[in-house]
């Protein structure tokens, strides 16, 4: 649908004979219009919902990404570091490449938390945990954070 609605703008500005930025930016916007007026004829889904699908799985990642970041701060500057690495495996409800690969590299991104293979039939993580005293948890976690918020993303 964005593809659709850049080919639009485009036109417009061809149309129109004016390709100044304010003219791409007018056509932009009457084409988000047309879009959203066909889009049950076309099949899709509104880009402007998935955009904010999107967003909102960013706005889970940062915040993960904060917290674990803090976490793992306090634990490196603790005088006794009190934790138990280990590996877990995760059942993934995702099947799309896209998003397992999403899914593993968010995990690796976060600081404590690194995806270390995908299993071949493509139905478990394996993640290694800085701390990995509670992995239900952590399972848990990426469940209802990240696989949660990737799914509603792109589904």
């Amino acid at each position: 649908m964005l593809l659709l609605n850049l080919v639009l703008a485009i036109v417009w500005v061809a149309v129109t004979g004016s390709a100044s930025l304010h003219n791409l930016v007018f056509g932009f916007v009457i084409g988000a219009i047309s879009v959203a007026l066909v889009r049950h004829q076309l099949g899709g889904t509104g880009y402007f919902s998935r955009a904010r699908r999107v967003t909102a799985l960013f706005l889970v990642f940062l915040y993960d990404l904060m917290k674990s970041a803090w976490s793992v701060a306090k634990l490196v500057c603790s005088p006794r570091m009190e934790v138990k690495p280990g590996i877990l495996r995760f059942e993934l409800s995702l099947e799309k490449d896209f998003e397992i690969v999403l899914l593993a590299n968010m995990i690796t991104l976060t600081p404590g938390t690194l995806t270390v293979d995908v299993s071949d039939d493509k139905k478990y993580l394996y993640i290694h945990a800085i701390d990995c005293s509670d992995p239900d948890g952590i399972r848990r976690d990426i469940a209802n954070g990240f696989e949660k918020k990737i799914r509603e993303a792109f589904a």
